[in-house]
């Protein structure tokens, strides 16, 4: 008898936790967010379709990228992306009933082998792999997100909508149907002192480098002679700049930078390689 009192009991305890998590179930299946909805750091405003379509192109989205959105709210960013270009893209998304919403929505596309969303903390999460990056938070989120993303991989792409970095000027502003978005590619950090020299050695120069963000200034001393470096510029690992040469001919580097080391060539007859090493 008091055998099958206790399986009765197991039985009813089991069908509760049942219906329980079948309850549990059904209103997440019914969560709707709604715009404006409050969340960790900001309200919940979807980025318009035209929005999004825009500054996927000028990010210039290749079935090869990594896309991240950060604050992935209904995963429309990661699906478009993923459906568009066939990338890989995750989506970072801090409100748990947000990002079951999301998941949801990335089944519904058939793009679930393509998109993950993460529920997560935009400023814990591990985003460094992305070789694009997606937002639409706010200027202050948007400022303290800015070393992390300097330190990225120098080229990684980094788009917003509506809102800035700050002083670090966008590498393109886009007007969308009276939205605004932005494009900022990550340059490499080239600052400092550097030993510049060609491949039979019948020239060392040295330049010294300034640097903000993408903008660059500086001088490069040859034959002796100091000189300020023409129409400096940095665009990801690439980088380049002109200069008058001894025989008083404009001469004109591009180099690509890996870490303290950089390899290119200068723009004579023929296309002598240079490389140059940070002191």
């Amino acid at each position: 008898m008091l055998a099958s009192r206790l399986a009765v009991a197991r039985l009813a305890v089991a069908v509760l936790a049942t219906l329980a998590l079948s309850g549990a179930t059904q209103a997440q299946d019914n969560y709707n967010p709604t715009v404006g909805q409050a969340g960790k750091d900001v309200v919940w405003v979807p980025t318009p379709d035209a929005v999004v379509t825009e500054m996927l192109k000028a990010v210039k989205v290749t079935k090869d990228d990594i896309v991240y959105d950060l604050g992935s709210g209904d995963g429309k960013i990661p699906i478009a992306a993923a459906k568009n270009y066939g990338v890989k893209a995750i989506g970072i998304e801090y409100n748990p009933e947000m990002a079951e919403f999301a998941r949801r929505n990335v089944k519904r596309a058939g793009v679930d082998n393509q998109v993950n969303i993460i529920t997560g903390d935009i400023f814990v999460e591990d985003f460094s792999k992305a070789t694009v990056v997606t937002m639409y938070l706010l200027p202050q989120l948007n400022v303290k997100l800015r070393p992390t993303i300097l330190a990225m991989k120098p080229g990684t792409r980094v788009t917003s909508h509506q809102f800035d970095m700050g002083d670090w000027d966008p590498d393109q502003h886009l007007k969308v149907e009276s939205r605004d978005a932005y494009v900022w590619i990550v340059p490499a950090q080239v600052a400092g002192e550097w030993s510049l020299k060609d491949e039979r050695d019948s020239m060392s120069a040295m330049i010294n480098l300034v640097q903000r963000y993408q903008r660059l200034g500086g001088t490069i001393t040859v034959g002796g002679k100091t000189q300020p470096l023409l129409g400096p510029w940095i665009d990801g690992d690439k980088f380049g700049f002109s200069f008058i040469d001894g025989e008083n001919t404009l001469q004109t580097v591009r180099m690509t930078v890996a870490g303290s080391s950089m390899a290119g060539s200068l723009s004579d007859s023929r296309r002598t390689q240079v490389t140059a090493s940070k002191r």
